[in-house]
């Protein structure tokens, strides 16, 4: 095993190169560019333009600046945001804490409530319960995501009002209410909304996940052999059945995690939430190409990373599973 972590640890490094040479590249040739936003400025001369692109190469060839790049990353220098001149790295340090509770707090409670409704669908297929679950996770995962975001905004805040105060019922963006001290009230039911329109989708995936993977396993012959020792329906199902239908969840799990440092960018932008989706949402939309390669290489290295945590863990969990 620690052969093989060792062997995809080193693989990752030509990987990354390529994936960053692919990404360059396309930033790169996609229409407009860094200096776009002053082309059409009077106050901004055709000397400040040269200037500017003296200063940021953008007429250099394509191999000059990424080796530029290149070089500077290997030195732990990922270059300075174009519009805020701050580190790139900063940039996403100020918001990555905020994207990270609110993909966390989603994450751990689609988990909660999608495993155990996943469980009980498969050991009572096609009952009432399991037509109702599965129905509203088709629902779920057809509904899309941006449109139901924009509901929970109407109803919960432009409609629904506290019958107290006569305030909307829960905020429709940001992360607290500004010009007021901060309090955990406040602070939770910022989270509501958000939080929802990010449950919905994974909820509904990890429950048909959960339900396919349990359907499949549950009618094996060593669960019947499991039952028929004595052991308690509880032990059947969690001990032997879930451990092994567990692996597709393990693979939804693993891709989703690279995802509490990406952000939710639809999320994040309807609610107004100042983490890492607004952030590259913003940076696309200015070519701030430094945070951008820096969001989506950090983003890369973690895909690749947790991959092979997911291809560990299923040696963990099936011993039929052994790496050379």
């Amino acid at each position: 095993m620690t052969r093989y972590i060792v062997r995809r640890l080193l693989q990752f490094i030509p990987l990354l190169f390529l994936i960053s040479l692919l990404l360059f590249s396309l930033l790169q040739i996609i229409p407009g560019g860094p200096l776009a936003a002053y082309e059409n400025n009077p106050n901004v001369t055709s000397e400040d333009m040269a200037r500017l692109e003296e200063r940021l190469g953008v007429n250099d060839p394509l191999p000059v600046k990424y080796g530029k790049w290149l070089g500077n990353v290997l030195r732990g220098d990922w270059g300075y945001s174009i519009y805020t001149q701050r580190p790139a790295l900063q940039e996403i340090g100020d918001r990555l804490p905020s994207t990270l509770y609110l993909m966390g707090i989603a994450l751990f409670i689609s988990l909660l409530i999608s495993i155990p409704i996943g469980l009980i669908a498969a050991l009572k297929p096609y009952s009432l319960f399991d037509v109702v679950t599965t129905t509203i996770a088709f629902a779920g995962q057809s509904v899309p995501i941006f449109w139901f975001g924009l509901i929970l905004i109407i109803l919960f805040h432009s409609t629904l009002t506290n019958p107290l105060t006569g305030a909307p019922l829960l905020p429709g963006g940001g992360m607290y209410t500004l010009d007021a001290p901060f309090s955990i009230e406040d602070w939770l039911s910022h989270l509501v909304l958000p939080v929802a329109m990010l449950a919905l989708y994974q909820t509904a995936t990890v429950t048909r996940l959960t339900r396919a993977s349990m359907l499949d396993v549950i009618h094996q012959d060593y669960i019947r052999t499991a039952r028929a020792k004595g052991l308690k329906e509880r032990a059947v199902v969690i001990g032997h059945a879930f451990k092994n239908g567990a692996l597709p969840l393990v693979t939804i799990i693993a891709l989703e995690l690279p995802g509490l440092f990406n952000g939710a960018v639809f999320t994040e932008t309807i609610f107004s939430w100042p983490g890492m989706g607004r952030l590259f949402i913003t940076a696309a939309s200015q070519f701030d190409y430094p945070v951008l390669m820096a969001v989506l290489m950090i983003n890369a290295a973690l895909i690749l990373f947790f991959n092979l945590v997911a291809d560990v863990v299923y040696a963990l969990v099936d011993p039929r599973i052994r790496y050379a």
